[in-house]
């Protein structure tokens, strides 16, 4: 009986292996991450960076949740002007000084390590005081006229104390007294007043050379330079070295209502009306 022969087996094909980058793409690649990363290092050290505001201390012109972009050529450049405030400018090059009432992000004293935003109100040599809410610059009352309130919101990322509290048709919001204050070059913007502070009736303060005298909008609620160096405290006089650059506009907005994993809640909680304003 003839047996019938046993078929060979046919042997498995290998699995493919994957196909590996040769040399020169991966060359090409990383070339290009680099130069990439040396772009943007230069954009936000030397030209345009982006800054988010944490906390009311500029009401009423910047709420918590907006995003803006400040400049970074009006003032020179110093090591603050790098990230990480890397030392490698010595001092300050190109350096030119602001003006009063320019919006400005810096290193706030006495660290120099996080950055802040506020508003110049004085320049070296300006004698500052303030007496019974009303700024004097250089003995001279700055002009304060009463606006109407101030209204903002009761939102996810902005609560008010029980007595600023309001509701209108049917909104909870916060109220506070608005003033127009006008600088001497003619610059005006709005601030608010909470009531009887002590940061209300100040000694004078004699800017030195070098430095400027920034407050806060929301005048009750800043921590600026009324108040001394002293870490969560004040930032006394800030040496113009530490300013990082200009406000310029406002490109986003958000009231704290979106969750970052639903994409459809960033329309509802964005505050469409404050972007592009400017400064």
């Amino acid at each position: 009986m003839d047996e019938t022969p046993t078929p060979e087996p046919i042997p498995a094909k290998p699995a493919p292996t994957p196909k590996k980058l040769p040399p020169s793409e991966w060359r090409e690649t990383l070339s290009f991450l680099l130069k990439l990363a040396i772009f943007v290092l230069v954009v936000r050290s030397f030209i345009f960076s982006p800054f988010s505001i944490p906390s009311e201390s500029m009401l009423p012109r910047l709420y918590i949740g907006d995003y803006l972009f400040i400049t970074k050529w009006n003032y020179g450049y110093s090591r603050h002007s790098l990230p990480l405030s890397l030392p490698l400018i010595p001092g300050r090059i190109l350096a030119h000084t602001p003006q009063r009432g320019d919006v400005v992000v810096f290193k706030a004293p006495p660290r120099n390590r996080d950055d802040w935003i506020k508003r110049v109100i004085g320049l070296p040599g300006d004698h500052i005081q303030v007496r019974g809410g009303q700024v004097f610059l250089n003995g001279t009352a700055i002009p304060k006229q009463r606006i109407e309130d101030f209204t903002i919101p009761v939102t996810p990322n902005y609560h008010c104390d029980a007595q600023f509290q309001d509701v209108v048709a049917g909104v909870p919001i916060c109220r506070y007294q608005q003033f127009r204050e006008t600088l001497p070059n003619g610059k005006s913007y709005n601030v608010l007043d909470r009531g009887q502070t002590i940061a209300d009736d100040t000694e004078v303060y004699t800017v030195p050379a070098g430095h400027v005298f920034l407050m806060g909008d929301n005048r009750d609620d800043s921590q600026d330079s009324r108040f001394p160096q002293v870490e969560g405290q004040g930032i006394g006089y800030v040496p113009i070295e530490n300013l990082e650059g200009k406000a310029v506009v406002s490109v986003f907005s958000t009231d704290g209502s979106a969750n970052w994993l639903l994409p459809w809640t960033w329309v509802s909680a964005a505050r469409w009306r404050r972007i592009g304003e400017g400064f």
